[in-house]
């Protein structure tokens, strides 16, 4: 199975997102991918809260949402939105990854569970949890692919949340991402790697990257992993585009036989303080 990570600068406004991304997916298919997989904020990318907030809409409402859920039934292939900045039922707002099939039907949807809130040595501020509600809840996809473990982005950080996800069957971690650059040059095919070889599974992460139009700057650099840990595609760039990574899940079983760490593990108290 090929699948297609999309790299995108994602734009201000909803349908200037969807008339980036629509062509590269379209290449990406032509290119053999049964899989796409778009970045984390595939939707919108905008810093100044209060036009963000201005510009949310609901998936049933947004207009890259639904281009993008339209396209995935035109061509037949299952697409990760890897995120769409979404109104919540409640008023709120959500960081959501949503997974369609090849008939356009929404097959699972996760929101993204850890907030990136953090002040980095260079200055750079984020808050996210003034912005979206946290989701509450792992998941996992079971579909013709595999089983996916939907996470997105500051997941990476939280190894435990791979582990449970693999220790339930997930065989393809998606990461989307919209990664900062200091973050990204230091930390991101590092950590990428790890979480595949700790789980023995598959790494999908695409990524933002580039100087937005609102001036963020994102790192790129979309990657995918396999369960041995090697790298199997990688954009060496930030620009929009996409690379293609042929997946066999014979793979995943493969690592796992070789180091069962996912059935080694003990439960342990602790741990004590001594001294």
């Amino acid at each position: 199975m090929k699948a297609g990570l999309i790299q995108l600068r994602t734009p201000a406004s909803q349908a200037a997102a969807l008339a980036q991304a629509e062509p590269l997916i379209r290449e990406a298919v032509a290119a053999g991918a049964a899989f796409v997989l778009t970045p984390e904020c595939s939707n919108i990318v905008q810093k100044n809260r209060p036009k963000l907030f201005e510009a949310l809409a609901s998936p049933e409402d947004d207009t890259c949402v639904q281009g993008l859920i339209a396209l995935a039934a035109e061509l037949k292939v299952w697409l990760l939105i890897g995120s769409a900045l979404v109104k919540r039922e409640d008023g709120g707002a959500a960081n959501r990854s949503i997974l369609v099939g090849p008939d356009g039907r929404i097959v699972a949807t996760y929101d993204k569970m850890h907030m990136f809130d953090v002040d980095l040595p260079t200055g750079e501020k984020a808050r996210e949890s003034e912005a979206y509600t946290p989701g509450e809840e792992a998941v996992i996809a079971a579909t013709p692919l595999g089983r996916l473990g939907l996470t997105i982005c500051y997941d990476l950080r939280f190894p435990y949340l791979y582990r449970a996800l693999a220790k339930a069957g997930a065989e393809i971690m998606t990461i989307p991402a919209c990664f900062t650059r200091p973050t990204g040059e230091a930390h991101w095919e590092v950590l990428m790697r790890a979480r595949a070889i700790e789980t023995g599974s598959f790494v999908l992460a695409p990524a933002q990257g580039g100087f937005h139009e609102d001036g963020r700057g994102t790192w790129g650099r979309s990657i995918a992993i396999g369960p041995w840990g090697e790298v199997l595609a990688c954009a060496d760039h930030d620009e929009p585009g996409f690379v293609i990574a042929e997946l066999d899940l014979g793979a995943v079983a493969k690592a796992r036989q070789a180091i069962p760490a996912l059935k080694n593990e003990r439960s342990f108290t602790g741990p004590v303080l001594a001294g």
